[in-house]
């Protein structure tokens, strides 16, 4: 076995900022994991800057580049999958074919899947890449962690509060679910794990920034925790206080300060707590 164990990351590449796989790399390799990043856009900034150039890459160079990988027998040590942000409906498909391929190596892997195709001012991903993602993605999926979009989207459940959360969560079907952008009372804003164990979750005030990537973070630094051993609560609790450390540095920033909260992030000195949901 490699010392270290890795992480495959399909999602999102950009040259400046720190989302999609530039998010995931550095926290997961800050918290004493590796990461194999393969993008599945090169972009030079988030679209929501304006002015941005770059491009998709073809799904047959995603699975090329999984392939070559797979040639060196090195997919054994990959104990976890995630995918994200793709630019193109064909993409899904060599998502999942990376998946198999990995657990067909390791089937202890894990394989979070991050339905990234919209938010609260609705769907931005291009035509066919939710649907693409249901249908190939979320059924090989370990983990789903939507926003609260999303899941509405995926189930056709209106989610307005924790309790709604959970019951859309149930209603995907899958083994585990966390929920992000959930709405709490007193203006907080929160995310709910949801198992067959049980129903938890954290919340912390509500930020107004205009950085983009605290979604692609906490799905990345939640697979980190239970790739390590953490079970699912506990994993919630060290990713959300992560992502609420990094969203208080940020504050005044047109991006997420990782470098600048990398302390924080990798060990976060306030912990959020954990409330049990019916």
């Amino acid at each position: 076995m490699l010392e270290t164990a890795s992480i495959l990351s399909i999602q999102s590449e950009v040259v400046r900022g720190h989302v999609g796989n530039a998010a995931a790399r550095f926290a997961l390799q800050r918290t004493g994991l590796d990461v194999w990043a393969v993008p599945t856009v090169l972009l030079s900034n988030h679209p929501g800057h304006g002015n941005v150039r770059g491009e998709t890459l073809p799904s047959a160079q995603i699975g090329a580049l999984v392939a070559g990988l797979d040639a060196h027998g090195w997919l054994k040590h990959c104990a976890g999958v995630i995918s994200g942000y793709l630019g193109a409906a064909e993409q899904a498909r060599a998502a999942a074919d990376a998946v198999r391929l990995v657990k067909q190596a390791n089937r202890q892997a894990l394989y979070l899947c991050d339905p990234v195709f919209g938010d609260d001012d609705g769907a931005y991903a291009r035509p066919g890449v939710a649907e693409a993602m249901a249908r190939e993605l979320l059924p090989l999926a370990d983990i789903v962690t939507p926003n609260r979009f999303e899941l509405s989207s995926l189930t056709s459940q209106k989610i307005g509060d924790a309790a709604s959360a959970v019951a859309a969560a149930r209603a995907l079907g899958k083994r585990e679910v966390v929920v992000t952008s959930v709405p709490f009372e007193d203006e907080r804003i929160g995310t709910v794990v949801v198992t067959g164990d049980g129903a938890w979750a954290t919340a912390a005030p509500r930020l107004t920034i205009m950085a983009h990537g605290s979604g692609d973070l906490l799905a990345a630094l939640y697979l980190g925790g239970r790739v390590r051993g953490a079970d699912p609560m506990a994993a919630l609790v060290r990713a959300s206080s992560a992502v609420d450390a990094v969203l208080r540095a940020s504050a005044g920033a047109d991006e997420l300060r990782l470098i600048a909260a990398q302390e924080a992030m990798a060990a976060p000195q306030q912990l959020l707590t954990a409330v049990r949901l019916r």
